[in-house]
């Protein structure tokens, strides 16, 4: 309240109130366009312009107790005092002050004393029901009198002294009133939303809500047994052992699901859950939240604790309350003794209490599901086995599902881990058996953590017995070693050759972890032939290179972020890089990556990388013997692994050069 004095600081101390620079004693009000609501803020940005997601504007007006002067900014002129029955004529609440002479309560307000009545609005009678309302005005001495004396306390209560979960008793036989003061400065009465505050009078302090509020004398656990609409709720609150809690001490808000709500989950799935009391009860514990949250305290968006532990997004739209967006709630604001009571027509239904497939089903991974349908492996995902899935993204199978056949089928099965996991808990180099029998290796890097080539995509959804892991790839489990991986794709005979006669082949077929940066038969045939001869010529230099393309630690593809450097073998650094979802190493595209082995990775790369200090000139010499024994192997290995491929010009005359000077093969 800048520019305001010190004195009418303390005379008007509201939250509810905005006190304009040079323009004493007006308050700023944000009014909800298209409908009465009303907000007194003490900022313009304190509810940023929007209520529920709906706009509003703000207008000012002298704030009670003042009034405008001629010729003057604001409202300069202060009005005295008086007492609570004067006071509601002020402050807007003229019904309650007709209703306050009807029923002989005047005199008590008008007389001595220290009291405090929170009183509700105009709007607020006039949108009781025509019964209710008849009910009260017929019997006036009675009915009326006892409604309003439960809206007062029998001393003056201010907004400071209204803390959240606190109770106050009443001056209608002592029955509490529940106070609830949520973070965003809303304030509620019985979940009454306290629209004018701190409004002082010569004998107590007015409060204007807006609900006539009633006398609340049920538990939660009550409610239920009392609506009919929550009969299947409360059969299943029996059967889960939660009666107890329901009726303790405290103050909770559920979230009730109506006969309506059970009736729309498949029946196969409601069974299912209601004859397991762990899902069961971690169902109905999604549904309560751990504090009581009314409707009015709701004007955006917030992210609520529930008692399983998981949270649910609470909001509205508009006059709908919203729970994770969506406008389910029948019946809002049904007040308890220990909390309050929205009554919701569908079931929320937590993580913890689905099946795989139903977790998976509802997520981006449902294509993952189709897949394992038709391969027969449903039973796993359903059943009550305790596995994690490894389920590849939807985007995966953009182009359509494989055709399942026995191989496929088998390549699923190491996609289901036995036992159920959590990601936040595998650690490097941890090993996983997979119900198709292989052996998946955990990699934990910097930026991910990946499991074999394949990389986690987005958080585990933990479901009763299984767990799921969203993966952003096919997973392809290690088969032999790297040598072995080498040996069988007829890309790499040359490669395979060369180890060979550089002595290093027990190195790669031992167990380890490497990253093997594997040059294809088309990188030896692209080198000049003058390093290509000296290169192959001179068994410790080839070693030598072949090492610089070996890493002594296994980095697949998902871990490359804008630039990683490993140590190679040689002892000179690699600098594996992404650029346009291609792999480079040292600069150069990588043809193919995250070639499994089971000690290391391989990368199909179409050039032979060469050290910066080592990088021989180009020599005109014919091939040494040595480099004709290498070839010899690399062709031997060719022809009876693939005799069906061709050769290119380039290799075919080595082939032929190398028949001329050793009489054959």
């Amino acid at each position: 309240m800048l520019g305001v004095s010190t004195e009418r600081r303390e005379a008007y101390r509201t939250p509810f109130c905005f006190v304009v620079t040079c323009s004493p004693n007006v308050c700023a009000v944000q009014k909800l366009i298209g409908t009465n609501r009303k907000y007194f803020t003490n900022c313009k940005q304190w509810y940023q312009r929007k209520i529920c997601g709906k706009s509003t504007v703000i207008s000012y007006e002298c704030c009670p107790g003042y009034e405008k002067v001629p010729g003057e900014k604001g409202c300069p002129a202060a009005l005295p005092l008086s007492n609570i029955y004067e006071t509601l004529g002020v402050v807007g609440s003229a019904t309650t002050q007709l209703y306050s002479d009807r029923s002989n309560l005047r005199p008590e307000i008008e007389g001595p004393g220290s009291f405090t009545i929170f009183a509700p609005s105009n709007e607020a009678w006039a949108s009781l029901p025509a019964e209710t309302l008849d009910s009260l005005v017929s019997n006036v001495n009675i009915e009326l009198l006892n409604a309003l004396r439960y809206h007062m306390v029998n001393k003056r209560v201010l907004t400071d002294d209204l803390k959240h979960g606190t109770t106050l008793n009443s001056m209608y036989q002592d029955l509490p009133i529940q106070i609830h003061h949520y973070p965003n400065g809303i304030v509620t009465v019985n979940c009454a939303r306290l629209l004018k505050a701190d409004h002082h009078a010569t004998n107590g302090v007015v409060h204007v809500i807006d609900k006539v509020i009633s006398t609340t004398t049920n538990s939660i656990q009550q409610v239920i047994e009392t609506e009919e609409s929550l009969e299947t709720l409360r059969a299943a609150v029996a059967a889960s052992d939660l009666n107890s809690l329901l009726e303790s001490e405290g103050q909770y808000t559920l979230l009730a699901p109506t006969n309506e709500a059970f009736e729309k989950i498949p029946r196969e799935t409601l069974n299912r859950i209601l004859g397991d009391p762990e899902a069961l009860r971690d169902l109905l514990n999604h549904h309560i939240l751990k504090s009581a949250m009314c409707a009015e305290a709701i004007i955006a968006g917030l992210t609520m604790e529930t008692l399983e532990g998981t949270t649910l997004d609470v909001g509205c739209s508009g006059e709908e309350l919203t729970l994770n967006g969506k406008a389910i709630i029948a019946n809002k604001d049904v007040l308890a003794t220990n909390g309050v009571v929205h009554f919701v027509n569908e079931l929320l239904i937590p993580d913890s209490a689905k099946t795989l497939f139903e977790l998976a089903q509802e997520s981006e991974v449902s294509k993952s599901t189709d897949f394992f349908r038709q391969a027969g492996l449903s039973s796993h995902l359903t059943g009550s086995e305790q596995v994690t899935l490894l389920a590849p993204v939807n985007d995966v199978f953009k182009d359509g599902l494989p055709v399942v056949d026995s191989n496929m089928k088998n390549l699923l099965l190491n996609h289901i881990v036995r036992d159920q996991l959590s990601s936040k808990y595998l650690y490097h180099g941890q090993k996983l058996q997979t119900l198709g029998d292989k052996e998946l290796r955990v990699f934990v890097y910097r930026n991910n953590l990946c499991i074999e080539n394949a990389c986690i995509a987005a958080h585990d959804k933990r479901g009763r017995f299984g767990t799921l892991f969203i993966m952003d790839k096919m997973l392809t489990p290690p088969s032999g070693s790297v040598m072995d991986v080498l040996k069988a794709d007829h890309r790499f005979s040359t490669l395979v050759a060369a180890i060979q006669s550089a002595g290093l082949t027990e190195n790669l077929n031992r167990p380890g972890t490497f990253t093997v940066f594997a040059p294809t038969n088309e990188a030896f045939r692209a080198m000049p032939q003058g390093e290509l001869n000296k290169l192959m010529g001179n068994a410790k230099e080839l070693a030598n290179i072949l090492k610089f393309h070996v890493a002594d630690e296994i980095l697949v593809s998902g871990a490359v972020g804008a630039l990683v450097r490993l140590k190679s073998m040689q002892g000179d650094k690699l600098e594996v890089s992404m650029k346009n979802n291609v792999i480079h190493i040292n600069k150069e595209p990588v043809a193919e990556s995250d070639i499994m082995a089971t000690n290391g990775v391989i990368y199909a790369v179409n050039s032979v990388l060469q050290p910066q200090a080592s990088r021989p000139q180009e020599r005109g010499d014919e091939p040494a013997d040595p480099a004709l024994e290498i070839f010899k192997q690399a062709s031997a290995l060719s022809k009876v692994k693939y005799k069906k491929i061709s050769h290119s010009p380039v290799y075919s005359r080595l082939l032929a050069r190398m028949k001329e000077n050793s009489g054959g093969f």
